[in-house]
């Protein structure tokens, strides 16, 4: 990998970072995850943006709930491992037509380690076209900015609930 690829497949969650500031994203949901790690110490970093952690995922869609109700815009940071527990909040979302920016890190495919992560992972879309959250998917770095800022405008613009994919090829597949 020359070095050039080699901070660009570095720089993907800057661009994501850059996307909520543009979108004057105001409160990030987020479960821990390794993946999104550089994007959350820059959102902890900014003043301007309220970093929210949770216990569990579904806690995010409620956090987002509240902040479009105050005006904010939010976004929820994921696992795909963590897309199972947010079905049925999702349907507040569905019944309330809230918007909804999701950023889910994908686990369970490109050189997965773990069989426990496989299930969800290869689910993670079908579960969010269950509640009518509409998916777009980023496989390469330079992908990523273009594709959140399309999902971020069908949200705060459309009024949509959008999940943009980061594919775990992307990420990397974990090493333990």
């Amino acid at each position: 990998m020359d070095g050039a690829v080699a901070a660009e497949a570095l720089a993907w969650p800057d661009a994501i970072f850059a996307e909520l500031r543009r979108w004057d994203v105001r409160q990030v949901a987020y479960v821990p995850d390794g993946g999104h790690a550089r994007l959350i110490r820059a959102i902890h970093a900014d003043a301007a943006m309220r970093a929210i952690p949770l216990t569990t995922e579904e806690e995010g869609v409620a956090v987002l709930a509240g902040a479009a109700l105050g005006g904010q815009r939010g976004a929820l940071l994921m696992q795909s491992s963590g897309v199972g527990n947010c079905v049925n909040m999702l349907s507040l979302v569905k019944s309330c037509a809230f918007p909804l920016l999701a950023l889910v890190t994908m686990r369970g495919e490109w050189g997965e380690f773990n069989p426990w992560q496989v299930p969800m992972g290869s689910r993670t879309e079908a579960a969010f076209g269950l509640m009518d959250v509409q998916v777009r998917r980023a496989d390469r770095p330079d992908e990523v900015g273009e594709t959140v800022a399309a999902a971020a405008r069908m949200v705060f613009e459309g009024g949509s609930a959008v999940a943009v994919l980061l594919s775990q090829r992307l990420i990397g597949a974990k090493v333990f």
